[in-house]
């Protein structure tokens, strides 16, 4: 609860500073006659939103289980991102296909007012990375981490066009073309934030986790006789759950059974970052059809019938 705090505070320092930096962008931009200074502020202005959906991301995870959300609020983080990572890719597509028309016949541009405004921009945006470094663990967090770095290394670049404009008078072609090189790097980061947010949400096998690994873990407990329907997936990107089907030894007592279940539990806890694990214990194994487990005919003649009996003609 501390940390998440921490990173509400930090949040809220970022975002007020880009806040600062867009509208001041925006304003020297328009003066300046500059698309990378333009683009930078589009690019900032999707950094506050991308911020305000962390600090929203962050609070709802706090929010306690309901009858209706049992799980919790772990997954808004991860459509914030998403989220996130959607609106960069639109913006950089709009401003690449701006820059592609200017380059061949840019305007005239103030490099002074652009070297100033995007050093500005990139001290802001490199400080407001540094206070979310420590929390990228959580993807809402990352995806704002990854809008700010972005973002300074976008400031960084057209300041250098900046530079080059004012210093030798003219190369104001360089304006678009940084857009462009920009333009490209944040499409890559956006694509890979994109794709990890969609892992979650499909419920893909959290990356770093070895599906073998964590059935040899838990066929190594002792009392435990085979291993399979295993699932792991994500409920966030630091929050990872499991379902197992784990055939137990004999014919154990619940008792005993449930002290195999608990020991499998914690043998895949740390490793694996396990916060929710769900193990169905069986004495034989269950018929996997390929889609689902079903019981097997052995254990099914086993069990008392219920009601009377039917006759067919």
């Amino acid at each position: 609860m501390t940390d998440a705090r921490s990173l509400d505070r930090r949040l809220v320092l970022a975002l007020a500073a880009n806040v600062a930096v867009v509208v001041a962008q925006g304003i020297v931009g328009l003066v300046a006659h500059s698309l990378g200074l333009l683009a930078d502020a589009g690019h900032n202005l999707t950094d506050v939103a991308a911020l305000a959906l962390a600090l929203w991301a962050v609070r709802v995870s706090r929010r306690e289980p309901s009858a209706r959300q049992s799980f919790g609020w772990h997954r808004g983080g991860v459509l914030a991102a998403q989220a996130n990572a959607a609106g960069l890719l639109v913006i950089t597509a709009l401003v690449s296909a701006e820059a592609v028309r200017r380059i061949g016949d840019p305007p005239p541009v103030r490099g002074g007012l652009v070297l100033g405004m995007a050093t500005f921009a990139a001290v802001v945006n490199a400080v407001s990375a540094v206070l979310l470094a420590r929390h990228t663990a959580d993807l809402g967090a990352r995806s704002a981490f990854v809008h700010l770095a972005a973002d300074a290394g976008a400031s960084v670049a057209v300041a250098m066009s900046g530079a080059v404009i004012l210093f030798t008078d003219g190369n104001y072609w360089l304006d678009p073309a940084a857009t462009l090189v920009i333009a490209a790097l944040i499409f890559a980061a956006a694509w890979r934030l994109l794709r990890q947010s969609a892992d979650v949400l499909l419920e893909a096998t959290p990356a770093g986790v070895d599906p073998s690994e964590v059935a040899t873990t838990i066929a190594s407990v002792p009392g435990v006789e085979s291993v399979h329907d295993l699932h792991i997936w994500s409920l966030s990107s630091a929050v990872h759950a499991l379902s197992v089907h784990v055939v137990v030894a004999g014919h154990p007592s619940l008792e005993e059974a449930q002290r195999v279940g608990t020991a499998v539990k914690a043998a895949v806890s740390a490793p694996f970052r396990i916060a929710h694990a769900t193990i169905e214990l069986e004495c034989e194994g269950c018929v996997d059809d390929g889609a689902w487990c079903a019981v097997s005919p052995a254990v099914l003649a086993r069990v008392p019938q219920t009601g009377g009996s039917h006759s067919h003609h």
